[in-house]
């Protein structure tokens, strides 16, 4: 089966800036992968790329199309996004702590270390140094930690670790090169650093910078600019006189005014402020401090339009203000740990805060003061997964306590019980679609109601015990867990919410735990080396047991519940006839799952496979292959029926997790151990403190690998949806899914030899716009499908809706949507949308569940519109008094 990567579940964010692109599109890093969601139509997708390390710088040019990603090990990626493929590739010298491209899209400016540098943006042709360094500044004397380009792609400011902002004129020519004007009294590093732009005369007239220890400092620019109408096809020719060094004052007291000489030899003459941006002037307006100092600013954005300024802090709290009088909007805690993005969108009417610790990303609306988006990922590791019968929604349960429910489509989490106390060890949905069970170590079974969102039983032993799997029959009448400390299979009545019996006989934790699909006959295994079948409707005691030479970890049934596979911890597969109780095969797969050495291994991958096993097994709906998960980086496929290995899936590239290599380079060992293991944090600075935290979280607990805090990469749980056309796993880099469903850019529907561009421009000539729009539905180009529908006359419409077939009716609603967001014509796409709701009413009804997210995004939208609607309304009816009162009084 040709299974490819489509989603990442489990962690919207985990460090990183995030931004925002055509004012809808959010894009963040989340590990070593990058995240696209679209706010409207409420849809999260992962692009199918992969950097070395995790990303923790993300840039994207102006027009969406373009996206720029650096990893921790500073290679860095250039995506197209609209195609989703890697273009060029580049490894910077120096760690980059910033990059942005220019407004007009031709330079990205680069902060590498001390470093800034202007580099070319490369195109779509593939070439061998895509990458132009067009000028290298190293005025810095530390690194540079924020930068902001002017709308004219002429100067840059960036804020340094070294308490000071510098606007830099960018200029090609070498000999153009002038010393960068000062931004000065900060006492702490600067953070964020920004241009403010004149409405009016649509040029540079103030700047912004922001210190961490929460002071802003507001700039004010005089002068005229004689270079601003010249023309900067290659970065601006001219050149702005020579900026001096602002007075500071000596261990006396007296200021002292050092000139500084320009490209001729003579001295500049320029005094304290005066003029970078072409001979004008710079001075100090005001300083002003947050409300939340002392604590310390983590994130901040500028929005240019609006003159707004929004600050996250260290303490979880947001402000936002209105500049340059410096007035707060919001002050408003949204997270209990510190925020580490914030940014605007183009319109500037949504804020997106992020949180790597906890994983949450949020998108906060300042006018209506509502959630756009709010997500938050598992604190911990996923332990295990479970698909509904229809396959649309995805259960995780993981360390954190929580269980999340998730829309296998959109990629969103619509719901979160954290009742458990301790850690989520099974989950398991009952036949009817609308229970979810959930089994814990803090000894309590719990059903979960989708409807309602609540927890209307809840199963629990005589004594507590820790629960680690869990089963249910076809009826979803009787509740099985095993437990993990007295060996015993407890099972309960879900109507009568009554312990029924107690099953006895293992002598080790029971991990497998199911019923077979087709009778009543209970399967467990035990790390006892058995595996016992019980018939819990007839008779008490084992019917049958299958020994094993090793301690078994798991087991699962075939779907038509004629053999059952269970997995031992010497990394082999064993099947047996659960009718005969015969053993039929067995597959060796150690050798198939090895692979990958950790830091602490003394020997090498090919001779490390002693604890290479498999934890989690799923057939296929069919039963013809089995996929087999564990302690390695690979997801092994095998055919069950000639025992052969079908194909390996390798979960991560990600360097950052322990692991995934097999060779290790030798110059990182030293007489102390390998070199990333050793602690050499900084622990007196803020950032030292927030890594070792970060880093010692959850694996320095006892019987923990001694990794530092390096995740070891591993698959805890696998499962394959009933309709067989996709696979989740939960893995330490979150739930990865896989489908056998393309996920391209180009996706007809129903595309023949007569379906082209030329046939509906035909098809419009001829006056068929039903012919037209079914024929751009069937192409699935929205360029395309925008056109037919603007073709139709308004009179037609009724007709023309009515003669879309269902199938077609998805891709209708999305381009309507996309056309609400966008288009002036309210009522004539309103029209269509109502249409559309009379005419295939009881098909929308029939089939909600898959039409489900497609309407909620048609409805936010519609709503969004009536909202600022009524505003306007509400805002004229005021004026309106005003004016009619005003001439009565007259």
């Amino acid at each position: 089966m040709n299974y490819r990567f489509q989603n990442l579940l489990g962690a919207p964010y985990r460090g990183g800036n995030a931004v925002v692109t055509k004012n809808t599109n959010l894009i963040s890093p989340v590990g070593n992968r990058v995240s696209v969601t679209d706010l409207v139509k409420s849809q999260t997708i992962t692009l199918p790329i992969q950097s070395s390390s995790n990303i923790h710088r993300i840039a994207a040019s102006p027009d969406g199309v373009f996206l720029l990603t650096v990893d921790d090990n500073n290679r860095c990626l250039f995506i197209n996004l609209p195609r989703r493929v890697v273009l060029h590739r580049i490894t910077f010298k120096h760690p980059v702590n910033a990059v942005k491209f220019s407004p007009n899209g031709k330079y990205i400016a680069v902060a590498a270390g001390k470093l800034l540098q202007i580099w070319k943006s490369p195109g779509f042709k593939r070439e061998v140094f895509a990458f132009e360094l067009v000028r290298t500044f190293a005025d810095c004397n530390d690194k540079i930690l924020s930068m902001d380009w002017d709308n004219d792609t002429k100067y840059l400011i960036v804020g340094s670790k070294d308490l000071t902002g510098r606007l830099f004129f960018v200029d090609k020519k070498k000999g153009n090169y002038k010393k960068p004007f000062l931004f000065l009294g900060h006492r702490d590093s600067v953070v964020g650093c920004f241009f403010g732009v004149d409405k009016k005369k649509n040029r540079v007239d103030k700047a912004y910078t922001i210190a961490r220890d929460g002071f802003i400092f507001s700039w004010g620019y005089s002068g005229n600019d004689v270079n601003r109408d010249a023309r900067d096809d290659d970065l601006m020719d001219v050149e702005p006189p020579s900026p001096g060094t602002p007075e500071r004052e000596g261990e006396d007291g007296e200021r002292i005014g050092k000139k500084r000489k320009d490209s001729d030899g003579k001295e500049s003459g320029f005094s304290e402020g005066e003029g970078y941006l072409s001979g004008g002037k710079w001075e100090l307006l005001r300083k002003d401090c947050f409300m939340q100092a002392p604590a310390k600013v983590t994130a901040c954005d500028y929005h240019k339009g609006l003159d707004l300024v929004v600050v996250g802090f260290s303490n979880g709290v947001f402000g936002l203000y209105q500049m340059p009088d410096f007035v707060c909007i919001h002050l408003l805690s949204i997270s209990r740990e510190k925020l580490t993005t914030a940014v605007f969108n183009d319109l500037g009417n949504w804020l997106t805060f992020g949180c790597a610790k906890l994983g949450q990303l949020l998108v906060w609306e300042w006018r209506s003061e509502s959630y756009i988006l709010k997500q938050q990922g598992h604190y911990f590791d996923v332990n295990t997964l479970a698909y509904s019968p229809d396959s649309q929604l995805l259960a995780t349960g993981a360390d954190d306590n929580k269980v999340k429910v998730w829309t296998v489509s959109s990629g969103f989490c619509f719901v979160t019980f954290s009742e458990h106390t301790n850690a989520v060890t099974a989950l398991h949905f009952t036949a009817n679609n609308h229970c979810l069970l959930s089994a814990s170590l803090d000894g309590t079974v719990r059903a979960w109601d989708l409807l309602r969102y609540r927890n209307f039983r809840t199963f629990t032993a005589p004594s507590h015990k820790q629960f680690v799997s869990l089963a249910a029959d076809q009826s979803g009448e009787v509740i099985c867990a095993g437990t993990l400390d007295s060996f015993e299979i407890f099972v309960w009545s879900m109507r009568r919410n009554l312990l029924l019996e107690v099953l006895s006989g293992h002598e080790g934790p029971v991990h497998g735990l199911m019923f077979s699909p087709t009778d009543a006959i209970l399967a467990s295994s035990s790390w006892d080396k058995t595996v016992r079948l019980w018939n819990v409707f007839k008779e008490k005691g084992a019917v049958e047991t299958f020994r094993h030479t090793h301690d078994v970890l798991t087991l699962t049934y075939r779907p038509d519940g004629k053999q059952l596979a269970c997995s031992t911890l010497d990394g082999q597969i064993h099947f047996w006839d659960p009718i005969d109780g015969e053993s039929m095969r067995s597959i060796e797969g150690r050798r198939d799952i090895a692979g990958g050495r950790l830091m602490s291994d003394r020997r090498s991958a090919a001779n490390s496979s002693s604890g290479k096993c498999f934890t989690s097994l799923c057939y296929s709906a069919d039963g013809s292959y089995i996929l087999a998960g564990g302690n390695s980086r690979y997801i092994c496929m095998y055919d069950v029926a000639d025992q052969v290995l079908l194909r390996r899936f390798q979960i991560t590239h990600n360097l950052s997790l322990d692991g995934v290599l097999d060779f290790l380079n030798s110059k990182h060992m030293t007489e102390a151990g390998p070199l990333n293991l050793i602690d050499d944090d900084n622990s007196d600075t803020e950032e030292g403190i927030d890594k070792q935290t970060r880093g010692n979280v959850g694996y320095n607990l006892p019987g923990s690998m001694p990794n530092n805090g390096r995740p070891v990469i591993r698959t805890k749980s696998l499962k394959i949806a009933p309709t067989g056309r996709s696979f989740s796993a939960a893995t330490t880099e979150g739930v990865l899914v896989y489908s056998i469903d393309d996920s391209f850019i180009f996706d007809p529907t129903d595309l023949d030899i007569d379906v082209t561009p030329e046939a509906i421009d035909a098809a419009l000539n001829e006056e068929q716009p039903s012919r037209a729009l079914i024929l751009s539905l069937r192409l699935n180009e929205d360029s395309l499908i925008t056109k037919c529908i603007f073709s139709v006359n308004p009179t037609d419409v009724p007709a023309v809706a009515s003669s879309i077939p269902y199938r077609y009716l998805q891709r209708l609603i999305e381009a309507l949507t996309n056309l609400l967001e966008r288009c002036p014509h309210l009522e004539f796409v309103l029209q269509w949308c109502q249409e559309l709701c009379k005419l295939h009413g009881n098909s929308i009804q029939q089939n909600s569940r898959n039409l489900q997210p497609v309407l909620k995004s048609l409805q936010k939208a519609i709503t969004r519109i009536h909202q600022d609607l009524a505003d306007t309304c509400a805002l004229n009816e005021y004026m309106l008094r005003y004016l009619c009162s005003v001439s009565v009084k007259k």
